[in-house]
């Protein structure tokens, strides 16, 4: 029987408290680094550990983010009895830009974002556990699956994805001609500048977001970027929006490539990726996937309100435990 870890997790009420208070502390005992990586990038990355834990879970976050927003995160898997171990992607967070303006969200290829993935799994050797688990969420969703998809992943027992991006969420009339009209559009406009419609770190008050019903969690990670320059994001480039799209397209068309369990969380009120996408990759995806509708939940399942986080976090749990024997 599945256990519900829900009365083990931080909850709203308490959010600020053990914000000062025990993640605050756990946070001041992580241990971090910098790894070197393609076109003389540095991506910074964190780890907690416990040699009283016997399993591990490599946690991979989305676009504009950074491992300081998941600190609660970190702490609530930690408390479960998981090492854990994120990074900030290129370009982004604590990790080195690739764009020549700081907010710029850029990458040259998608593929650099899988191939740092994997380096950074290398050097975060992870061989001495017992059970090894991903956890995916947006862009990193998008990107965890593109290493199943291409890399020898026999290692890990199973893969949990929040909100991945296999699509983004786009207008009907938009939809048919979105991938060659970014492919145009980053051909015609150079990397120096936004995609139409972007521009700079642009913080948005909670009454206005689409991400999260949880007005404490949100206004924290809000005053977290108002207050941290070096991790302050805006919009992406065109070529990123190009890159992007095409990763997410072929998320979808090698679906049937997925080597190891996989769960997939889905938000009922995303309004950043397409939930389309999630049911067009189901149609070809191994029988050991898995689909699941958070109801009223908006994008950011991992920092939504307690209801809906909870039960997010639940999933998660429940199906890293579930599949504690499937390695190699």
């Amino acid at each position: 029987m599945s256990l519900d870890h829900s009365q083990d997790f931080t909850q709203e009420a308490q959010f600020i408290s053990q914000m000062q208070g025990p993640i605050a502390e756990f946070w001041a005992a992580r241990e971090q680094g910098f790894l070197p990586a393609i076109e003389n990038k540095n991506l910074y990355w964190v780890k907690f550990t416990s040699p009283k834990h016997s399993k591990a879970i490599v946690m991979v976050n989305g676009r504009t983010e950074t491992v300081l927003k998941y600190q609660e995160l970190f702490f609530d898997l930690f408390q479960q009895g998981y090492d854990v171990y994120s990074f900030d992607h290129r370009g982004q967070g604590l990790s080195d830009r690739v764009a020549h303006n700081a907010q710029m969200g850029h990458v040259e290829d998608f593929d650099h974002y899988v191939r740092d993935l994997s380096n950074m799994i290398d050097h975060f050797d992870l061989g001495g556990y017992q059970q090894r688990f991903l956890l995916g969420h947006s862009m990193g969703g998008a990107i965890t699956t593109r290493f199943l998809q291409t890399h020898d992943c026999s290692a890990f027992n199973a893969a949990a994805l929040s909100a991945p991006m296999f699509g983004i969420y786009l207008p009907a009339a938009l939809k048919p001609i979105a991938r060659g009209l970014s492919k145009w559009m980053a051909k015609l406009i150079p990397t120096t500048h936004y995609a139409v419609g972007q521009s700079g770190f642009d913080p948005q008050p909670f009454e206005n977001n689409t991400l999260s019903h949880s007005k404490v969690r949100y206004e924290w990670a809000d005053e977290l970027h108002l207050n941290t320059e070096q991790i302050q994001m805006g919009g992406p480039t065109s070529h990123w929006v190009w890159q992007a799209m095409d990763g997410a397209k072929l998320c979808v068309e090698n679906a049937a490539k997925i080597p190891l369990p996989l769960l997939i969380m889905q938000g009922e009120e995303d309004l950043v990726v397409d939930n389309r996408a999630h049911a067009q990759f189901m149609v070809h995806a191994p029988a050991s996937t898995k689909m699941i509708v958070i109801k009223g939940a908006r994008h950011e399942l991992l920092v939504e309100a307690d209801k809906m986080r909870n039960q997010a976090m639940n999933e998660v749990l429940q199906w890293f435990e579930h599949h504690t024997d499937t390695a190699d």
